[in-house]
């Protein structure tokens, strides 16, 4: 047994080893490190008329389409003999292949043929937790709004008996001291007030008008908001595009050289970015990821996409640090392929903007990368196919204007590093095209993040550490008249370290020559201004000083923090005050907020209100900032959705609108959950569920976290489901009675009325149904118990919203 000949890892050499060893009888095994890449290599093998066969390890047989693929367990030597001569493709943990001339056998793997030498791990199924802590936890003294009230400060949670039933009610304060109790089953009608950072509403009169005019002009404005996007997407279905074609061959193995693991979201994204750009409506699609999650491999597999059927792409960035970045990693990615990649920024001479921009009006640039000076009057394209935007939000009104007119005829991808909240994506409804990339890279590790002083001691720490660890620093210093003494500062506590300065006012000769030699590592220490907040990536660069971090904003503080943390290295951040001057409250706050929640993808978010609300501004105009300090984030989300619902006919009554009033005892005693903002969170989503599914997974959550549930638990889960009973029956109020109960539809009273006499023949337990004055249908019942009752109540719901009754 033996290593076979060295070959680099070449597709095509790879290839021809395989037609020789047929040819000479050879059994051939290509062993790759999963289902999904065994299935791809059948495909590029067949594409050269390779016979082969592949035997799968996980996915089901009819899962697999357009492949002769067999399940392991399906597997026998037999198949072998059928040819001989095919290709048995599987999966395995092989490093590296050999041939064992005797025995006529040659074994390669994928990573071999690609060059990728690291070990692509299999993405395991996880149980879909629920973190504890949500952004939208109410805790006591937060601000709230009530949808008929507006806006008052949560108090807490208080246990009361009424009319003989045991509940809880809400307690929130208004102004003037005055207060109001709202039971548990309506908490549907408050929601936790956020707006952009350090905005702190007025509480609102109990009773007064104000409120009712606030939500009104919001309405307007939101309605207005729902108009201008339904336009957009009536526009963009009625546009007409060219159409790419499938995968090739170049694109399967540009794809499959990437070193590392695709998450989940990542390969979800890129699907859904392919499938618009192979239908023949121009593409719009807005792909939104925490910073470092890998939103800039899955741009240029679109843009290698575009450049495979002859057309050109274009990257547009805010900065030239950025352009430049982008530049030499597009460069490094496509060095094994004739694609022509070229830059136009400040950084470029005047005769080489000049070059560049006449190789594109002639087609000899394939992909260029630039900042606005790629929406310059003289920059023509030969044939355009695809603009990537990096944070669009960040060019200026002139600019996006023009990036508008493009959007009629070319496809486009919008880079975002902004979180867009599920709230806001829900309520859009699908009127924007986003694919969002939550999970983290394998392996990365949070950033560890401390609160230091600006003393000799804690930056000498700081900095050394890293230096002996074979890294580099990024020192924030965002004064350009005082960043020189601050680097000589520096140099006096760390003595051998190699200092150099960046900032947006030097020469872009001097300032692209600073972060070459960075990025080469001639220098251990960047001082630089927040210069290098967008996109910089140097997987070197592990630890970050942020210099009087309580001047800057929580979004800005997490953005310079993702500089750091792009390797499976440890990252530092350190947020620096000033020793011995006072500190404001609110930077307090922050500075502890940012510190405490360094999770990737889940604590973070409590964090990051600030930076999701600013999100909106960016989706959606910095117009609507207004709206949501009015009324509030979440409201403003729930407005939305309902006026895009209205604006499409599809009209109808949510979960929150529906009223449930019986006499039972339900809620989650303090005993059963003895955290009060568990308990209200718990409230929160039995009155925003939507399925019966949805109230299963709560009810055996609760019960492994809590225990068996008590009998007035078990209650406001019947009451959730009937909510949702109701809703889908077009009613908005169900209500017991001493002697049955009461349902008010939203619809027509007649036609419910004529359907709920229909149901009076078919059981002999109703006595006896009236219409009410109020609106309502009554229903009397035999030997009537309001808790056993409830059953039946949500068995005619069902008849009635024409639900299979199981």
């Amino acid at each position: 047994m033996q290593s076979y000949e060295t070959i680099k890892p070449d597709l095509e050499a790879y290839l021809t080893l395989f037609s020789a060893r047929q040819k000479q009888d050879y059994s051939i095994h290509l062993v790759c490190d999963n289902d999904g890449q065994a299935l791809r290599m059948e495909e590029l093998l067949r594409s050269r008329d390779l016979n082969c066969r592949v035997i799968l390890s996980e996915i089901k047989k009819d899962q697999v389409k357009k492949s002769n693929a067999i399940t392991a367990n399906e597997f026998s030597p037999r198949d072998l003999l059928q040819g001989y001569q095919d290709i048995v493709i599987c999966t395995g943990p092989m490093q590296t292949g050999f041939i064992f001339p005797d025995a006529r056998l040659l074994m390669v793997t994928d990573r071999e043929m690609f060059g990728r030498y690291k070990r692509r791990h299999v993405e395991r199924r996880k149980y879909k937790g629920r973190a504890i802590a949500a952004v939208t936890d109410i805790q006591r003294g937060d601000y709230v709004v009530h949808i008929d009230h507006g806006v008052g400060r949560y108090i807490g949670i208080r246990e009361q008996n009424i009319d003989g039933r045991l509940t809880e009610l809400i307690e929130l304060e208004y102004s003037d001291g005055n207060k109001l109790l709202v039971p548990v089953e309506n908490v549907g009608h408050v929601q936790k007030y956020s707006s952009t950072e350090g905005a702190a509403p007025a509480l609102d009169n109990l009773g007064g008008t104000q409120w009712k005019k606030r939500r009104k002009k919001s309405q307007e404005k939101v309605e207005q908001m729902a108009k201008e996007l339904l336009e957009i997407y009536a526009k963009r279905e009625a546009a007409v595009g060219e159409a790419f074609s499938p995968d090739n061959t170049w694109q399967v193995e540009f794809e499959d050289s990437f070193l590392y693991q695709e998450t989940p979201d990542q390969l979800r994204a890129i699907e859904e970015i392919k499938a618009d750009m192979c239908s023949n409506k121009p593409m719009d699609r807005l792909l939104c990821g925490d910073v470092g999650f890998g939103k800039t491999e899955v741009a240029m597999r679109a843009v290698f996409k575009c450049v495979m059927e002859k057309r050109q792409a274009a990257v547009l960035v805010p900065t030239t640090i950025l352009a430049q970045q982008h530049f030499h990693t597009f460069r490094e990615r496509f060095a094994d392929y004739p694609v022509r990649v070229g830059v136009l920024s400040r950084f470029c001479t005047d005769a080489e903007q000049r070059e560049t921009i006449r190789a594109l009006k002639k087609g000899e640039v394939d992909v260029v990368i630039g900042t606005h000076r790629l929406l310059s009057t003289d920059v023509e394209y030969l044939d355009l196919g695809l603009l990537v935007v990096d944070e669009e939000h960040r060019f200026g009104v002139a600019q996006k204007e023009k990036i508008k007119r493009l959007r009629a005829s070319i496809d486009i991808l919008t880079l975002s590093a902004t979180p867009i909240p599920r709230t806001l994506h829900f309520a859009l409804g699908g009127l924007r095209d986003m694919s969002v990339i939550n999970t983290p890279p394998r392996d990365r590790l949070p950033v560890r993040t401390r609160v230091i002083h600006f003393t000799p001691n804690d930056i000498q720490e700081a900095i050394t550490r890293e230096i002996n660890r074979g890294g580099q620093i990024y020192f924030v210093h965002n004064r350009v008249e005082t960043i020189a003494r601050v680097a000589t500062q520096i140099k006096s506590v760390v003595p051998k370290a190699r200092i150099c300065i960046a900032h947006g006012q030097m020469h872009e000769r001097e300032l692209e020559k600073v972060m070459v030699d960075f990025i080469d590592r001639k220098f251990d220490i960047l001082v630089a201004t927040t210069i290098i907040e967008n996109g910089l990536d140097i997987p070197n660069v592990n630890t970050i000083i942020i210099n009087r971090a309580d001047a800057f904003g929580l979004a800005q503080l997490y953005q310079l923090r993702g500089r750091v943390g792009r390797d499976v290295k440890r990252a530092y951040a350190y947020l620096v005050v000033p020793d011995g001057r006072p500190v404001t409250d609110t930077a307090l706050r922050r500075l502890r907020a940012i510190e405490e929640f360094t999770e990737l993808g889940m604590g973070f978010q409590i964090a990051l209100r600030d930076m999701e609300i600013r999100g909106v501004g960016n989706l959606l105009g910095s117009e609507q900032h207004g709206a949501i300090d009015t009324v509030g984030f979440e409201m403003y989300c729930q407005m939305l959705e309902e006026a895009v619902q209205l604006m499409r006919g599809g009209g109808q009554v949510t979960d929150e609108t529906v009223e449930i009033q019986w006499k039972i005892s339900a809620l989650l005693p303090s005993e059963y959950v003895p955290v009060e903002s568990q308990r209200l969170n718990f409230y929160k989503r039995c009155a925003a569920v939507r399925t019966g599914k949805e109230l299963e997974d709560m009810r055996a959550e609760l019960r492994d976290r809590y225990g068996e549930l008590p009998q007035a638990t078990l209650n406001l889960l019947s009451i959730s489901l009937m909510r949702i009973l109701a809703r889908r029956a077009e009613v908005s109020k169900v209500s017991a009675t001493g002697k049955g109960f009461t349902i008010t539809p939203s619809g027509d009273l007649f036609d419910f009325l004529r359907r709920a006499l229909e149901l009076r023949e078919k059981s002999k337990k109703i006595k006896a149904i009236s219409a009410g004055a109020d609106g309502s249908i009554v229903f009397e019942i035999e030997a009537w118990n309001a808790e056993k009752g409830i059953e039946f109540a949500m068995k005619i719901l069902k008849i009635l919203g024409n639900e299979p009754n199981r």
